[in-house]
């Protein structure tokens, strides 16, 4: 049989790189991106760190807004609004992730009574006052002064102006000062090394977009051969409105003859608020105009897309590096996964702030995670500097502070112990390091420790049995330097005396080490043997906070089915290692202590002592 193909076996035809295009938009801000999706916009910005840190937030719109959005004309107006407001909002914030990081920097007066009267920061009030100023003069560049320059033309030759023709001349006069001074405003600011690198990023943001409406892989080098030219951009809907404004009013000044006169005030301001009147007009249509261009690509919409596509290659664009695109891709693909997921949660930048405000933030969120609060103070307490009890002192938190407050409060939500991502603790004037090697110490085990102190005598030997962190060697090492007593510790977990010894090196003490099951390889007797072993029943261990049942190590915590396993290997052998009148010091579990001086009836006596809130905790025993 032929394996020839028929005509009417045609191969199929190879598509093209194909084009789909995308309903996202962006903006660049400092040092970052935003992207705006269907229902969400995400803000991404290298952070002073070089992290890049991800803002996104769902877009709320009530139901006459949407409504509003879906008319033509209308729709162009509120976008504009809308654009505008989340603009301002969107670089006031990734300003905020650059707050003051002058660490040597005293606050001024002014700036602590801000915080401690409105608790709000001077930063704030100063970037709400720049936008003002920043609004008035664009009234007063766009607006004010080009009709300023037009009066002063028409009052100068009257005889010009003076007629229908003269109001349709001054409208294009008008119209082309302002074209004047919008180029040689983007030109102007090009001279500022910020705008330069804001542009940057404006490439980078369009790169992204045309990448991922290309089909291309969204990877910072094959998106960096993309073009930083996209005809939906807003410089493009800038000049568009700008062209429909010098028609649109040529036209009225010729169909109403308003002729703005220096001396003539009234017929000045009426001029003035004519064109501030119509903006919303004009902008409505000169949106409805780019949404027409951006449907089609021939000669004819080339033409017209031009101006727009030349502004954004010589003034508003600008070549960004691998490092810009990694901040656009992040946001894009943000928004992409928001859009697709509404569950997706929100988060913010890490940036400066209020510390009562802050703080009262994360109580409510640990709160919700049954944390105690106490831990949100020991958090800020810590990255601050201050004690705990100074939080009360209102001040500034710094960007630097609020990331490292912001990284430790995300692993304790996520169930971590404080103190394992702290990484080391005080314990009787020594500093601990602390991981999932062994237990943290807890106020019971520090207690623990000083009776085990205050019951050594020169030159005694103290023998610190499940020594876990070492805490308990370490601290009686310390505490009796210079006495002639030795301190030798054991632990079954080789792991533990890895941590043990790190810590007796932290505070130069000496410690004898070994690795142990209980007394297996332990030698020679000894005045004093403190124990805190493991003493959780079994069955209880499920019900512990999840931070210590997930992350604390198990073998440390299971005490067998009663939780007295290790006090009866304790009793069989104990008196073979204690010298005579040697003493064994140890914790128990609140209710334990009957029972455990039932497993050791052959003693010359014990003392019971209790935890600080009372509880039987602690047993001397002596032989």
């Amino acid at each position: 049989m032929s394996e020839k193909k028929t005509k009417t076996e045609k191969e199929p035809k190879k598509k093209k790189n194909c084009k789909c295009g995308t309903y996202i938009g962006g903006q660049a801000v400092l040092e970052g991106v935003m992207m705006m999706g269907k229902t969400c916009m995400a803000t991404a910005v290298r952070d002073p760190d070089g992290a890049v840190q991800i803002e996104a937030k769902r877009i709320k719109r009530s139901d006459a807004l949407k409504t509003a959005s879906k008319i033509p004309l209308v729709r162009g107006v509120v976008n504009l609004v809308s654009s505008l407001v989340r603009g301002i909002k969107t670089l006031s914030r990734s300003a905020a992730v650059y707050g003051d990081e002058d660490d040597e920097a005293e606050p001024g007066k002014i700036q602590k009574w801000f915080v401690e009267k409105f608790k709000i920061s001077l930063m704030d009030i100063v970037t709400g006052l720049g936008m003002f100023i920043g609004v008035l003069l664009a009234v007063g560049i766009f607006f004010v002064l080009p009709n300023y320059l037009v009066g002063l033309l028409t009052g100068a030759f009257p005889e010009v102006f003076d007629n229908r023709m003269g109001g349709l001349w001054s409208g294009l006069i008008l119209g082309g000062i302002k074209l004047i001074i919008f180029l040689a405003y983007l030109g102007l600011i090009l001279l500022l090394k910020d705008i330069r690198r804001l542009y940057r990023y404006h490439g980078a943001e369009h790169k992204t977009i045309n990448a991922y409406e290309n089909g291309v892989e969204l990877v910072p080098e094959k998106v960096a051969e993309c073009s930083r030219i996209h005809d939906r951009c807003g410089t493009s809907f800038l000049f568009i409105v700008l062209f429909i404004n010098i028609i649109v009013y040529s036209v009225i000044r010729w169909a109403c003859y308003i002729n703005v006169i220096e001396n003539n005030v009234l017929q000045y301001f009426a001029g003035l608020g004519l064109e501030i009147a119509l903006l919303p007009v004009i902008a409505g249509v000169a949106y409805e105009v780019l949404k027409l261009l951006a449907k089609y690509d021939n000669g004819f919409v080339r033409a017209l897309k031009a101006p727009g596509m030349l502004l954004q290659k010589y003034l508003t664009t600008r070549e960004p590096d691998e490092k810009m695109i990694e901040v656009a891709i992040a946001a894009f693909n943000k928004v992409l996964e928001m859009d697709a997921d509404e569950t997706v949660a929100e988060t913010v930048f890490v940036t400066s702030g209020i510390l009562s405000k802050m703080l009262d933030e994360t109580k409510k969120k640990f709160a919700a995670k049954e944390i105690d609060e106490s831990d949100a103070e020991w958090i800020y307490s810590i990255v601050l500097g201050i004690r705990r009890s100074d939080l009360k002192n209102e001040r500034t938190v710094k960007p630097s502070e609020s990331k490292r407050i912001s990284e430790i409060v995300e692993q304790r939500l996520n169930g971590r112990p404080l103190w394992y991502i702290i990484g080391d603790t005080e314990f009787c004037n020594c500093r601990i390091k602390v991981d999932e090697r062994a237990l943290i110490p807890r106020p019971e085990t520090e207690m623990l420790a000083d009776i085990t102190i205050r019951s050594v005598e020169d030159n005694d030997k103290v023998l610190d049995m499940c020594t876990g962190s070492g805490c308990i060697a370490v601290a009686v090492a310390k505490a009796c330097k210079g006495r002639g007593v030795s301190v030798t510790a054991a632990d079954v977990s080789d792991a533990a005396i890895m941590l043990a010894k790190e810590n007796a090196n932290l505070n130069s003490v000496d410690v004898n080490f070994v690795v142990s099951d209980l007394f297996k390889n332990v030698h020679g007797r000894y005045n004093i043997i403190v124990c805190n072993p493991p003493y959780i029943k079994s069955t209880e261990i499920p019900y512990l906070q999840r931070e210590v049942r997930e992350h604390e190590p198990r073998v440390a915590l299971d005490g067998g089915e009663d939780g007295l396993d290790f006090y009866r290997r304790l009793a069989s052998e104990v008196k073979s290692y204690l010298t005579k009148d040697g003493m064994l010091i140890m914790e128990c579990g609140e209710g334990q202590t009957t029972e455990i001086l039932q497993i050791f009836p052959r003693r010359d006596y014990a003392i019971v002592l209790k935890d600080l809130a009372g509880v039987e905790r602690f047993l001397k025993i002596v032989f």
